[in-house]
């Protein structure tokens, strides 16, 4: 017969058993399993799962974007000057299907080899091949970039499932003796782009009261011309009127001389028939007769007739 406390404590056994296989993963990781040390085939979604007790255990890893900090990286430069990094952020993303073969090469601690240990190497390599002026200041801006494509060159080749997303690179610690001298430097450059922006300010004012000054005398130019050109106008005018004003008074004068050369000619034409030999002979007659001095002796007659032959011969020669 079983002993009731027995079978009570076996019963607690096998439910804490069955409590201590079951596990959850959480979102955004998958689980693997291992056995006696060696990697299982199998992996679960997030979620419960069961394993079996004291023979399993599992661990998650993560498949989502993650960051890895990496912190304090010393490094000496080509000039024998030691440096340190305080800290390197690694942006990355183990993917789904590539898990359980990262995991079987590298372990769950997969980042440890190709994150935290290949930043140390890369930024080594990076400083034993450059000056201090150029980690510090030349090649500052570029390290991450830099960082980034030798990672992932590698891991390419031995870890394809990991994929470097970006790297951020603080600003590495220096000797404070020469960090003072580059202080230094940055204000003298400082001080040396506030006068260059204060001389390009000055040159883009002079530049602007230039082309006011410009603007200024092509408007008055303009005003000049429009004013020119009006009194121009008004000249041509003035000119066109007088033209027109003598035009008139050369036909008037013309006119006036047609109108005395045809009426002399009408009167010249009114003589010749009125002034006939017998009429010329009466008025030299009369203006004879009217003559207050009279002459008499014997020469009177022939006095007479000589003076009605010359009137005839002046109106013969007036026809």
């Amino acid at each position: 017969m079983v002993d009731p406390i027995c079978a009570t404590i076996a019963g607690v056994s096998l439910l804490l058993s069955a409590f201590s296989g079951l596990h959850r993963v959480p979102e955004g990781h998958v689980a693997v399993y291992f056995r006696g040390g060696a990697l299982l085939s199998r992996m679960h979604e997030p979620g419960f799962h069961f394993k079996l007790p004291f023979l399993e255990k599992h661990e998650t890893v993560q498949t989502t974007v993650q960051t890895d900090k990496v912190t304090d990286i010393p490094c000496g430069t080509s000039g024998g000057t030691i440096i340190n990094f305080a800290r390197i952020e690694v942006v990355n993303q183990l993917r789904r299907d590539a898990v359980w073969e990262t995991v079987k090469n590298y372990t769950t601690e997969y980042d440890r080899t190709w994150i935290y240990d290949k930043i140390h190497h890369e930024i080594n390599q990076i400083c034993s091949r450059s000056t201090l002026e150029e980690m510090y200041i030349q090649k500052f801006d570029a390290l991450d970039e830099m960082l980034a494509t030798a990672l992932q060159r590698d891991i390419d080749i031995h870890a394809p499932g990991i994929r470097i997303i970006a790297i951020r690179v603080t600003k590495p610690t220096i000797p404070a003796a020469i960090r003072a001298n580059y202080e230094a430097i940055e204000s003298e450059r400082t001080k040396l782009q506030v006068a260059v922006q204060t001389q390009k300010l000055v040159e883009r004012q002079a530049e602007t009261e230039r082309k006011r000054a410009l603007i200024e005398a092509q408007k008055l130019a303009e005003v000049e011309s429009v004013k020119l050109a009006r009194e121009l106008k008004v000249k041509q005018n003035d000119q066109t009127l007088e033209g027109i004003a003598n035009e008139m008074l050369t036909a008037r004068a013309r006119a006036d001389a047609d109108a005395a050369f045809y009426r002399a000619t009408k009167e010249a034409e009114a003589n010749k028939l009125t002034l006939t030999p017998e009429l010329l002979q009466l008025e030299a007659v009369r203006a004879l007769a009217n003559n207050t001095k009279v002459f008499w002796g014997e020469k009177l007659p022939s006095l007479y007739m000589d003076g009605a032959s010359l009137v005839r011969g002046a109106a013969t020669g007036a026809a």
